[in-house]
């Protein structure tokens, strides 16, 4: 029961928290500055077009991160969340080292880690998967 609870816990904060940032890009949520403003800073780093891409990143972050916090297709889930990362990686923390105070990837590598780890082991039996499979 407490490898369970522990991995509620984890999709919860980590399905949560990528559902914010989605609803960043996508609604201006959050503080965040909405497609048209996410989609100029991609255009401004060479993602392009910015606000279709802005659109892409945070559709895949909010259902990801919902799917996720549900335990509901859960390696799916996983695989929009480490996309998101590996290109966050790759475009924009990447080229500053691994430490996150100096804008680094540390925090991207940890969640593509997590979610990576929990789709190689399952939701756990707090989720909509068990009931389903």
């Amino acid at each position: 029961m407490s490898i369970a609870l522990g991995l509620l816990l984890i999709r919860l904060v980590v399905g949560l928290s990528f559902m914010a940032h989605g609803s960043q890009k996508l609604f201006g949520w959050f503080g965040g500055y909405g497609p048209k403003g996410t989609g100029g800073w991609m255009e401004s780093i060479g993602i392009k077009p910015g606000v279709a891409m802005a659109v892409l990143a945070g559709l895949m972050e909010f259902a990801g991160g919902l799917l996720f916090a549900a335990g509901l297709g859960t390696v799916f889930a996983s695989l929009l969340i480490a996309l998101t990362m590996v290109m966050a990686i790759a475009k924009v923390h990447g080229k500053n080292g691994y430490w996150n105070t100096s804008g680094g990837y540390e925090y991207n590598l940890l969640l593509l880690v997590v979610v990576i780890g929990v789709a190689l082991t399952g939701a756990g039996a707090y989720s909509i998967d068990a009931l389903l499979f």
